[in-house]
């Protein structure tokens, strides 16, 4: 497996200083961030290290050089929107950036792109179903031309007042994947599984691993500290983040050595990529590199480094 981080800890860095910092930090690949240039509409949203709508020649020869001079690779191309949103202009333009992020996967030789299926989080899931399968039969039929693969986040986006009761991410549980895999069996449609989502869902985040092993795609290293205290207090129905913490692979409830021992096992051998969402780490740049750094070396005693 290959060792990488997600870039939209670092929106204070350049596409080029990312790679210099993941070369001199000991990582293997980076998750690059290409959300439309603009305004963040959320916490990690809005990181364009690379503008997908600005890629000529040059640019991809400047890219593919700076992979090749540090020896990190780009592990895949993340844009994370909600393109289910009842807002129809937002939802066609997300849909619309997912498919030009494909096409900048396609002319940079990279075989995948990270996202999120979406939804209408005032809907159940039945209600939203006919319009998931028309965006994204659609989606990945346009993957499927490009041979680009579409790794789907396990991210409920159920944290805050704005979210509720639904979540804005259908694709969350065992259940829905079945049936997502079922409605579209295209093998470039599969998962970036994070195991800390099943953690504060209170569901088992091993068994997937060996259920949906043809269908992940790629892999996303972050924890959860579920906080039985506050739980307790507040019970399941109050707001996710009112009784857990996303924290840094080793600060939470992962076992993490138990996870990539079932994880290998099931033939995995991709990318796996840290995605830092710790409050405790954010203040400052130096704090959040830091977090890269503390959580390359944690990682390293369950994956080694490739020989030279």
């Amino acid at each position: 497996m290959d060792l990488g981080f997600v870039s939209a800890i670092l929106p204070d860095l350049s596409f080029r200083e990312v790679f210099l910092f993941a070369e001199q930090a000991g990582y293997d690949c980076v998750e690059v961030m290409c959300w439309p240039v603009g305004k963040a509409e959320r916490r990690y949203a809005g990181v364009t290290h690379l503008d997908v709508n600005a890629l000529d020649t040059d640019s991809l020869a400047r890219i593919q050089s700076r992979v090749q001079s540090t020896g990190v690779a780009i592990s895949s191309l993340g844009y994370y929107p909600n393109p289910l949103t009842p807002d129809t202009q937002e939802a066609e333009m997300a849909a619309s950036h997912i498919r030009q992020v494909i096409r900048a996967a396609r002319a940079l030789g990279i075989d995948c792109v990270t996202t999120f299926v979406g939804r209408d989080w005032t809907l159940s899931v039945e209600e939203n179903w006919p319009r998931f399968l028309s965006v994204w039969s659609d989606m990945i039929r346009f993957a499927d031309d490009h041979d680009v693969k579409v790794g789907i986040e396990n991210c409920p986006m159920l944290f805050t007042k704005d979210e509720w009761p639904g979540g804005k991410n259908l694709a969350t549980t065992p259940a829905i994947w079945r049936r997502m895999f079922e409605a579209i069996p295209s093998p470039n449609f599969g998962l970036n599984y994070d195991p800390s989502h099943m953690v504060w869902q209170q569901m088992d985040y091993l068994t997937p691993l060996r259920e949906f092993a043809s269908r992940i795609l790629r892999v996303h290293l972050k924890d959860a500290r579920v906080d039985r205290h506050r739980l307790d207090e507040v019970g399941i129905l109050a707001h996710p983040l009112e009784y857990h913490s996303p924290k840094l692979p080793g600060l939470g409830e992962v076992d993490w050595g138990r996870f990539f021992s079932v994880l290998g096992d099931t033939g995995y051998t991709g990318p796996v990529c840290v995605e830092v969402e710790d409050r405790a780490y954010e203040g400052t740049l130096e704090l959040r590199k830091r977090a890269l750094l503390q959580t390359h070396d944690y990682i390293r005693q369950f994956i080694g480094r490739q020989p030279v």
